[in-house]
């Protein structure tokens, strides 16, 4: 359903660009099969993307976008982790700094989720990205300092547990809370 969800936002963002003129061109990302307005379609970004940094109202414009979709992601964990810390961080970033922003706001939810708490591996693309990184180390700095190992749940496994797991019975659930 995020699919959808996302695909829809970038058909209007297509509309959108393509209505109005002197603005910069949607391109088709073929790595994620999605359509963005920040990225181009070289994976290896050595062709410049068309971030304007160039004046105040601009910069201003951008930041302001990318910061309301840290925050309202639909999914009040990482609405709350990654708005923090781009409210924290957008200031002081450079393009590059933007584009890997972008690439990390694009990833869907429950993946990042999982990828950030260490439940699962994060593919390498993902790993050496730079914003990712510090995310990742500011999450898990912080579970370590405010949690125990024995409310995390284990790599491999899901992170949601009911109160009724270790309930055995004729009539109890095979797992979670059913």
């Amino acid at each position: 359903m995020a699919t959808l969800r996302i695909a829809l936002r970038n058909v209007h963002r297509i509309v959108n660009t393509s209505a109005v003129s002197g603005r910069t061109t949607t391109v088709f990302w073929p790595q994620y099969g999605w359509v963005s307005t920040y990225f181009s379609t070289n994976i290896s970004n050595t062709q410049p993307l068309n971030i304007d940094l160039s004046n105040e109202e601009s910069k201003r414009r951008l930041y302001n976008r990318l910061l309301y979709r840290s925050k309202q992601r639909g999914f009040l964990e990482l609405d709350l982790v990654l708005g923090k810390w781009v409210e924290e961080h957008i200031h002081s970033m450079d393009e590059n700094g933007i584009k890997a922003l972008v690439n990390v706001l694009d990833l869907e939810n429950p993946d990042l989720w999982k990828w950030l708490t260490g439940q699962e591996q994060p593919p390498e693309a993902v790993t050496l990205n730079p914003v990712f990184s510090a995310v990742q180390q500011k999450v898990l700095k912080n579970l370590n300092n405010h949690s125990s190992l024995s409310t995390r749940a284990t790599p491999g496994r899901p992170w949601v547990r009911g109160w009724d797991d270790i309930k055995k019975g004729r009539d109890s659930p095979i797992t979670g809370n059913q």
